[in-house]
């Protein structure tokens, strides 16, 4: 099952925390592994915009499992047979895209937990202990696993504190990418109508008692501390992909001027 040593997100986000995560895109348990040294507080492999499939991804939390940093899975799609199965290869939780309604946070919940919490489908496997440890990982997973809701479309945004009411939502995520394009403003953050919107979800959050998530796609510390002064709490910072090509380009660039 995943590792009971490692730090609890769930307690993080329960409590309101500060933490900084990063995102996985490329297909490498070294890379990943590189991440989870660094010391972020959680990682997220995306499912949705990679190639990474369900193999690769158990081969990814097999290499921040060693760190002990806690790490989610973006789901391609609010999809119960892929969730079970990325839970079953040890994924501390995950993070569901496109929760518009009430009834889709509900089903998303329903296919992280077992019965009577919800309604997944039991089998054995890495998270189980191989079958040594069932009873453990169902007690750790009515404990510790974390359900991610993201909120990136603008029919949800009228939605969201009904959604974040509910108590196994543990938090959401904005995909500000998505959210700007459902209004017709594809990648225009500053834009009135998507800040506000964005600042609703973000105090449908507060009075709900649900962390704040927001990715800042690009790893520029100036968009990450003013996320940090608008309230946000659990803040993705960058990916893999970004990193690389920043630090290339930077080094490359500093290179030419000498």
């Amino acid at each position: 099952m995943p590792d009971p040593t490692r730090s609890s997100l769930k307690t993080k986000l329960r409590a309101g925390s500060l933490t900084i995560g990063s995102w996985i895109t490329l297909a490498s348990p070294e890379t990943a592994e590189i991440m989870a040294r660094a010391g972020f507080d959680w990682l997220v492999i995306d499912m949705e915009h990679s190639v990474i499939d369900v193999a690769a991804a158990q081969a990814i939390l097999q290499a921040t499992d060693i760190h002990k940093v806690p790490t989610i899975v973006r789901l391609t799609s609010n999809n119960r047979d892929l969730i079970k199965r990325v839970m079953d290869a040890g994924a501390c939780g995950v993070m569901a895209p496109s929760i518009n309604t009430v009834d889709d946070a509900k089903k998303l919940i329903d296919s992280v937990y077992y019965p009577p919490i919800g309604a997944r489908g039991v089998g054995l496997a890495r998270a189980q202990g191989y079958g040594a440890d069932f009873a453990g990982y169902r007690a750790w997973l009515e404990s510790e696993a974390v359900v991610i809701a993201m909120i990136e479309n603008i029919r949800a945004v009228e939605q969201a504190e009904a959604i974040l009411s509910l108590d196994q939502i543990d938090g959401y995520m904005i995909g500000p990418y998505d959210l700007s394009s459902s209004m017709g403003k594809p990648g225009e953050f500053d834009d009135p109508g998507v800040s506000q919107a964005i600042d609703a979800i973000r105090k449908a959050g507060e009075k709900t008692g649900k962390p704040g998530g927001i990715h800042v796609v690009d790893p520029v510390l100036g968009d990450l501390r003013r996320r940090i002064a608008e309230g946000f709490k659990f803040i993705g910072y960058g990916m893999d992909i970004r990193y690389l090509d920043y630090t290339c380009r930077d080094h490359l660039s500093q290179i030419r001027s000498a």
